[in-house]
């Protein structure tokens, strides 16, 4: 999830709405990119001879006064000999110092880049560790999870009530790090120092406790898999936990849940859904990706993200997306949207991770179709299919659903609706349910924790559908068009094309003619098919995120 991770719609003014969005439309088609952009969207050359093995994030969070102080430990291996290595923290964050075996070393800021001078010989194949020391008062999210930052909330207790959401705009908002997803580390331990009436939960498992002499504790999380750098988080409160277990494909997962004091009871409701969520996503998916590390749900005081094993509910307690059904099919307030959703980017986003942030259709396409996927595996094929078929009045066809490339920017929001419609489209190509769920069975197999690229997708999924998908890809991913099948029925033959495509938009497509099912093969250039029955009546399947172009 990111910015627009979960669809709504505001009720503007109709004049204002449209030009609103058209300025935002062209804005977005013709951006202006800075420096900043590209030290923080592109593997620089500070960045690329290092490979990233291990972070120690070891903080205190001060919740009177919204600071955070600290060290990040970084480990690495010198993949070829450079001297000169780049660590991204946002202001008003600032970096104190950075140390090397006990060196202090010198440090130039450009932005939100700071390029550390490095004393000692890189060795390729050498592992070595710098200890970046820094503070401040990290920027405060204003809108949480869509603008990135810390929130500083209270609960109905008084009680301080933290949590960290970043995706996009970057983890090093609160903590340095190399901030882009191609690179994660193969593991990560947070010690995190609270309030001693406080919990720290964050990711992985917890290691142990201490009880400090100035009247704090320090809460030690250790992640034995690789995670993308949004996906670490704090979330800090007074919480309560409870949990259960899970056996699912690969043995028992611990599944723990830690909530605020009052909503123990009503979470303990509620949090069902992650049982009926486990039991879906593994049918589909294959195994919950991170057994090692559990199955956290963590109450937060926005909506919800998808932190590796740290997986943020703010929901409500209420089924639908706060209480709303973004399909209008019905199906939407049958299961708590946050729950399914976060909980589906598991898969899709900690497991499988998008290399650059114009690929984050990767993460939320696939996700939202986890969505019908749900449905389907508690409540049967056509309610999956109604679900999806609903969300498509959520989509804008705005721009593209992918991005700008090295330079941090990712695509039009129609990833959610629109992704998932593409996806549950390329589904009825495949027309062979098994076949299907064992490609995306097998994605999570072949590129399990990778960081990838919509070049590596779009290649295993030609590969094993067994069909060039170049074309499809180009015409859902790259252009805002909806294909349209334009046909004729005259004098008993059937005329039909793709118009409103790309060029060499080559999907097949079902239609029933008379009520009788048929496959047509349409490209851009006009086909047909004779001998048809005087007055023959075409539909198109409905499960085909095109448009009918009849009689033209």
């Amino acid at each position: 999830m990111k910015f627009f991770a979960l669809p709504f719609k505001i009720a503007f003014p109709a004049a204002v709405a449209v030009l609103s969005l058209g300025m935002e439309t062209a804005q977005a088609q013709n951006p202006t990119f800075t420096r900043q952009d590209t030290l923080r969207g592109s593997v620089t050359p500070e960045r690329v001879w290092w490979d990233l093995t291990h972070y120690h994030l070891d903080i205190n969070v001060n919740p009177a006064d919204s600071s955070i102080h600290g060290k990040n430990t970084i480990r690495y291996k010198v993949l070829k000999p450079y001297q000169i290595m780049q660590i991204d923290l946002q202001p008003p964050m600032r970096m104190e110092r950075v140390l090397q075996n006990g060196q202090q070393l010198n440090v130039r800021q450009e932005g939100n880049a700071y390029f550390v001078q490095l004393v000692e010989a890189q060795q390729e194949g050498a592992q070595n560790e710098v200890e970046v020391y820094y503070g401040g008062k990290p920027q405060v999210s204003k809108n949480p999870p869509w603008s990135g930052g810390i929130t500083w909330k209270r609960d109905d207790r008084g009680n301080p009530f933290v949590a960290s959401s970043n995706q996009g705009a970057g983890a090093s908002l609160w903590w340095p790090c190399k901030d882009h997803m191609y690179d994660e580390p193969d593991s990560m331990l947070m010690s995190v120092t609270v309030p001693k009436n406080l919990t720290d939960v964050s990711n992985g498992r917890l290691r142990g406790v201490e009880e400090n002499q100035d009247g704090t504790r320090t809460f030690h999380w250790a992640v034995t898999n690789p995670i993308n750098n949004y996906g670490v988080n704090i979330n800090i409160g007074d919480y309560v936990h409870f949990g259960e277990k899970y056996q699912g494909e690969k043995g028992v997962l611990d599944c723990d849940y830690w909530v605020l004091r009052d909503n123990l009871e009503k979470a303990k409701v509620q949090f069902k859904d992650v049982r009926r969520t486990l039991d879906a996503f593994e049918h589909w998916f294959g195994p919950y990706p991170f057994y090692e590390d559990s199955y956290k749900l963590v109450e937060v005081p926005y909506l919800g993200m998808e932190h590796q094993s740290s997986v943020t509910y703010g929901n409500g307690y209420q089924n639908g997306y706060r209480g709303r059904d973004l399909s209008g099919s019905g199906w939407g307030l049958k299961f708590d949207y946050i729950i399914i959703h976060e909980t589906g980017h598991e898969w899709f986003a900690n497991n499988i991770t998008y290399k650059d942030v114009a690929d984050m259709w990767i993460h939320e396409s696939f996700t939202t179709y986890s969505e019908p996927l749900f449905v389907e595996y508690h409540y049967g094929k056509q309610a999956g299919s109604e679900y999806v078929i609903g969300i498509r009045q959520n989509i804008r066809n705005d721009r593209p659903i992918i991005g700008h490339y090295n330079v941090n920017k990712s695509g039009s929001g129609d990833m959610y609706p629109k992704g998932a419609n593409m996806l549950h489209t390329l589904r009825q190509v495949v027309n062979d349910d098994e076949k299907w769920r064992g490609i995306l069975r097998g994605l999570n197999k072949d590129f399990y924790h990778q960081t990838v690229t919509t070049e590596q997708i779009e290649n295993y999924l030609s590969q094993h559908t067994g069909r060039d998908l170049s074309r499809f890809f180009d015409q859902y991913l790259r252009d805002t068009r909806i294909p349209t099948l334009e046909y004729r029925l005259e004098r008993k033959k059937l005329t039909y094309r793709w118009a409103n495509a790309v060029e060499g938009f080559d999907m097949p497509v079902k239609v029933y003619l008379n009520g009788e099912e048929t496959w047509l093969e349409p490209t851009t250039d006009w086909k047909e098919i004779k001998k048809v029955k005087t007055g023959t009546k075409l539909t198109i399947d409905p499960n085909f995120y095109v448009q009918e172009g009849k009689g033209v």
